[in-house]
């Protein structure tokens, strides 16, 4: 992990000295552009007493000249722009190496306490698996990211992503240009829904043929008009005549025109940006089938899909002209609004029916990325297989999200169908967080994602968990009712699919640890022969021993598994390995007594 670190942080340096090059670069040519300017209005002033036609020729090349410097200068500071969000890249990804990833979004908007399985394996939230993952920076790539945790893929998808995670975690370079074009105009949900807004709106010109022309002779008109006004000396109501059909075809258009800009104003920086995003795609080749895929999605044979939505993007922007002073003047001498407008109606009728494609495959393409920033991240970690027909088996199986100085492996392997482990073991030993490995590990696998974890194999498994069931105030629902309930959802869940191809997979902690101790144990005792009886596998962590003898009745369906803690010189000693058996070890007297508890 220090390696990794240190990776990261040379990386950091070297672009933050490009963008300091960069910078001074800059400087320099802001300098020259001003000494230019001003050596040019100067020679200009002097050749005007020499020849008017040569100072003619010379403001030519001067302007032209100046372009180039002015063209020139915004490059220079979009490539330092650009290394600066580079170096910002690898100085998030080096904390991160070192566990420090609260930078990252969290998407607790996707946290639902009625989900099988999110709210209890800290898929979503502060330090959550999500953002532990996530360097998406749209919309839509964050709901692609939070839809691979949520519905588990088949085994065919699986396998083609596997194949997409390794391939973008060879590409550090490209992964880190990726996230920094998408940093550099970030957008929102809200935006999006702008677009979206205006591209379902009705056609604002309803016979585009005659608009058509009338855009072309209008302004022809007006021209001509001023010109004779301005030449032959004819009176000005003559150019007030001609420029009066302008001004009430835009007056007759102006709400329709206004309500337009209101819905795509704010989307121009976001179409520049998913424009960049989409170029960094097409430019780059691929080998796995799937990016090959995505990749052909967006290509289109006139124009590239960068490009056209670069040019939306364009053409947004021109309407911002109408809020200049100098608009009427454009609008009444060549109607600028409805030009503009008439073009992004054009642009609707090409591109609306394959835009969507386009931002599922940038989607896509976000979320697979951020899999192999994952890859590339912790390289040891294995990618599962996912096949029909296998049973579990995993081997040092670990959490995630702990740190790997302080994260122990554990080994795991199980039938799918009508099996049980029943951990037991005293307080703090460890058999929730076991609990969260399996499930995490599970979901990461059944993604595309690598597993923390040697080695694992796995067929397609409905992951159910209920361990931090909570009351439920508006519905005047205990703690334990609200258990009740989440244990009915995976009964039923259980005899859904007790025949189909995907098992329940359960995850339960302290069932019933709302009510007394012998109701606990009948009830607890009852729903696990049930369970077993659906056809349903998983993990139960419990601190009734009594439990650990159905062992005997079960004919192999049920394990018995601890994880105890040791005392050692008056001290906790916790290994966190999960052994064969029923826990013996007790700690809770021990643990009241360090909080000055008298026992």
């Amino acid at each position: 992990m220090n390696d990794l670190i240190r990776f990261y942080q040379e990386r950091h340096q070297q672009h933050t000295a490009k963008a300091r090059t960069l910078g001074a670069a800059y400087n320099r040519l802001a300098v020259g552009r001003l000494a230019a300017f001003l050596a040019g209005v100067f020679l200009g002033v002097f050749l005007w007493s020499w020849s008017p036609v040569l100072t003619g020729l010379w403001g030519v090349v001067f302007l032209a000249g100046f372009f180039y410097l002015v063209r020139r200068h915004n490059q220079i500071a979009e490539r330092r722009a650009h290394q600066t969000l580079l170096a910002q890249v690898n100085q998030e990804e080096a904390a991160a190496a070192g566990y420090q990833f609260q930078v990252f979004e969290d998407g607790a908007e996707f946290r639902d306490l009625l989900h099988p399985y999110s709210g209890d394996l800290d898929l979503f939230g502060p330090y959550s698996v999500f953002q532990f993952i996530n360097r998406t920076t749209t919309p839509q790539g964050k709901e692609t990211l939070a839809a691979y945790l949520l519905h588990p893929a088949t085994p065919p998808v699986i396998a083609a992503r596997q194949e997409a995670v390794r391939e973008l975690g060879r590409l550090p370079d490209w992964r880190h240009a990726f996230r920094a074009l998408g940093m550099a105009n970030p957008s929102s949900l809200r935006h999006q829904e702008q677009l979206q807004l205006w591209l379902e709106q009705a056609p604002v010109f309803r016979f585009r043929k005659a608009m058509f022309w009338t855009l072309i002779l209008l302004p022809v008109l007006a021209a001509t008009a001023f010109a004779v006004t301005l030449f032959r000396g004819e009176s000005w109501w003559v150019s007030a005549t001609c420029l009066l059909p302008a001004a009430l075809l835009t007056g007759r258009y102006a709400k329709r025109v206004q309500g337009i800009h209101e819905a795509t104003a704010r989307t121009g920086a976001m179409l520049q940006a998913y424009a960049a995003l989409l170029r960094h795609i097409e430019t780059q080749r691929f080998e796995a089938p799937l990016l090959q895929t995505l990749q052909t999605a967006i290509h289109t044979p006139r124009i590239s899909a960068s490009r056209a939505l670069k040019q939306l993007g364009y053409l947004i922007h021109q309407l911002d002209v109408r809020y200049n002073p100098f608009a009427i003047l454009l609008n009444l001498f060549g109607l600028w609004d409805l030009q503009w407008v008439y073009r992004l109606e054009n642009w609707k009728t090409e591109w609306k029916p394959v835009l969507a494609g386009w931002f599922h495959t940038l989607a896509q393409f976000e979320a697979l990325s951020s899999l192999g920033n994952l890859h590339f991240n912790h390289p040891g970690w294995a990618f599962p297989l996912v096949e029909t027909g296998l049973d579990f088996q995993s081997k040092g199986l670990a959490h995630p999200l702990i740190p790997p100085g302080r994260r122990v492996g554990n080994d795991l392997g199980m039938p799918v169908r009508a099996h049980l482990k029943l951990i037991t073991g005293s307080n703090m030993a460890g058999k929730s967080t076991f609990l969260r490995s399996a499930g995490v590990n599970i979901v990461l696998a059944q993604s595309g994602a690598p597993v923390c974890a040697q080695a694992m194999e796995l067929p397609p498994l409905q992951v159910f968990t209920s361990m931090r069931t909570q009351d439920a105030l508006s519905e005047n629902a205990s703690s334990f009712y609200a258990e009740l309930r989440r244990l009915k959802t995976l009964i039923e869940t259980a005899q859904a699919s007790q025949d189909g191809p995907m098992p329940v997979f359960f995850l339960l902690d302290e069932i019933l640890k709302g009510t007394n101790s012998r109701d606990r144990h009948q009830g607890a005792a009852a729903l696990i022969r049930q369970l077993i009886r659906l056809q349903s596998a998983g993990l139960i962590a419990t601190h009734d021993l009594e439990l650990a003898s159905l062992e005997a009745e079960s004919q192999g369906h049920i394990e018995n598994r601890y994880i105890d803690v040791q005392l050692q010189d008056g001290r906790l000693v916790f290994d966190y390995q999960l052994k064969k058996g029923v826990s013996q070890s007790f700690n809770a007297t021990q643990l009241m007594a360090e909080m000055g508890i008298e026992v």
